[in-house]
């Protein structure tokens, strides 16, 4: 009898016990931690695909761990500022229920950039107190809401690089709202429109190029200062078709670009590709709109992860 109790006590520590996964996969023993964005989950993992924090409300679409450690986080109805207490020490929320937040963004002033899509699509920067002191009006060329746009992200010269995706178009804003440069998207070596090579993310490199990733046409490119593509990926350069709807993407300090497909149902949900286009690293367990790769193999990376 005493025996059947201990064994009893195992299994029901056992059952206790989190479900554990290796959703991390890399052949090069690779290992990330990192902040989701996601329609399930959005929270922090670590190297060893445990939940370390979780914000308790799913379906968010942009995020980053802060400097200082606190988490901003975007979902479509408000933005959050938590403290490492898990307070909420700035909120925003949208005005109209019809209009669509898509961007959270800390930016050096201390400003925090937002975009919302509606009636008026525009950008807002916040400062510390939550008052919005900039706006910029957008030109999506649509009046869908919910496809107007993605994640903007603001530029060293104060510029703002925009995403619309029905307009298969990045647009770079001046302060003033002025239109000062545009990447389309809908490139004939794809199959123009009919492609649905919307544009998502839209990262200024460090070396003047700018990444996007380009949903439903499963690809993702590296454009130059005129738009030319110099890079790219699509699933005929893999054998398992990762890219499924990329909405998220990172380009690591070592030359690598982490991208979320974020319309994988099962298997690969992120994946690290090298410039040959060879996948070293893999996520299989919560989809991702968006993400920041945080730490690799315990080392924190070095720079901002996107401009």
């Amino acid at each position: 009898m005493k025996t059947i109790k201990i064994i009893r006590s195992w299994c029901m520590a056992i059952l206790a016990m989190p479900l554990m996964m290796t959703a991390q996969n890399s052949n090069s023993g690779t290992h990330h931690s990192f902040f989701i964005a996601g329609p399930d989950f959005t929270g922090i993992i670590n190297e060893v695909d445990e939940v370390v924090w979780d914000s308790g409300k799913p379906a968010a679409r942009d995020g980053y761990v802060l400097d200082n450690g606190h988490l901003l986080i975007c979902w479509a109805d408000e933005v959050r500022e938590y403290n490492k207490a898990k307070e909420v020490i700035l909120t925003y929320k949208r005005a109209q229920d019809h209009m669509e937040l898509g961007t959270a963004v800390r930016l050096e002033d201390g400003n925090t950039l937002i975009t919302e899509s509606g009636d008026n699509p525009r950008i807002v920067e916040l400062d510390k107190t939550g008052k919005v002191v900039k706006s910029v009006l957008l030109q999506p060329e649509t009046d869908n809401v919910h496809m107007q746009t993605r994640m903007a992200r603001k530029l060293p010269n104060g510029n703002y690089l925009v995403p619309h995706l029905l307009a298969f178009a990045v647009k770079e804003y001046q302060p003033d709202g002025e239109i000062v440069n545009v990447f389309k998207t809908d490139f004939e070596i794809f199959g123009g429109r009919s492609a649905e090579t919307w544009p998502f993310t839209a990262i200024r490199l460090e070396n003047g190029n700018t990444l996007v990733t380009l949903t439903h046409g499963n690809r993702v490119v590296e454009l130059d200062e005129e738009g030319a593509i110099v890079w790219q990926l699509d699933n005929s350069d893999f054998t398992n078709n990762p890219l499924v709807d990329p909405c998220g993407a990172q380009r690591l300090p070592n030359g690598n670009t982490v991208i979320a497909s974020y319309g994988a149902q099962d298997g690969i949900k992120m994946f690290e590709v090298n410039r040959d286009k060879s996948i070293v690293w893999t996520y299989e367990n919560y989809r991702a709109h968006h993400f920041q790769i945080l730490t690799t193999n315990g080392k924190s990376l070095k720079g901002k992860p996107l401009k």
